[in-house]
């Protein structure tokens, strides 16, 4: 299993590679580690792609999951599956709100708390956005991509994966 799961923040990525992942034995990338560079400024793309593309080789079976279409459109031609997750702004947020601590992301639950509201605008302009985090990106991506590929537009959908 080669997949990868895209989708703007709170859609559910982490959560359905964790399901996948117990399904059939894989290791799981969020992008998240490799994009950035201690705190909030973004590596290279040719830094954060070399990161991939290390994990790539050193695992037979792997989730790559992230919001990054600059790095998923590189990687696109290494997996099997393109699992699109586009629930709508809403549930995004929703989701965002009751989100546990992310100890890989955040130092406390306080400190990942202190930033939801700043989550929450992001994750608010998806539909609008013109960069590499946006609806507009990923759907280009998802519809110019020639393998296996599914889009998932409600959680029940693909709770049931």
């Amino acid at each position: 299993m080669n997949v990868i799961i895209l989708g703007n923040a709170g859609a559910g990525k982490s959560t359905l590679a964790r399901k996948l992942m117990a399904e059939q034995p894989a290791v799981r990338l969020s992008l998240d580690e490799v994009a950035f560079e201690g705190g909030t400024e973004r590596r290279s793309l040719q830094d954060s792609l070399a990161d991939v593309k290390g994990f790539i080789a050193s695992h037979e079976s792997w989730i790559i999951e992230g919001c990054y279409a600059d790095i998923i459109e590189l990687i696109l031609p290494d997996c099997e599956e393109l699992i699109f997750l586009n629930p709508g702004v809403e549930v995004c947020i929703a989701h965002c709100r009751v989100r546990p601590w992310e100890p890989e992301k955040f130092s406390s639950h306080h400190e990942q708390d202190e930033n939801l509201e700043n989550l929450i605008e992001w994750v608010r302009s998806y539909e609008t956005r013109t960069d590499e985090y946006g609806l507009r990106r990923h759907r280009e991506l998802y519809e110019s991509f020639q393998g296996n590929k599914r889009e998932f537009n409600t959680p029940s959908d693909y709770a049931s994966v």
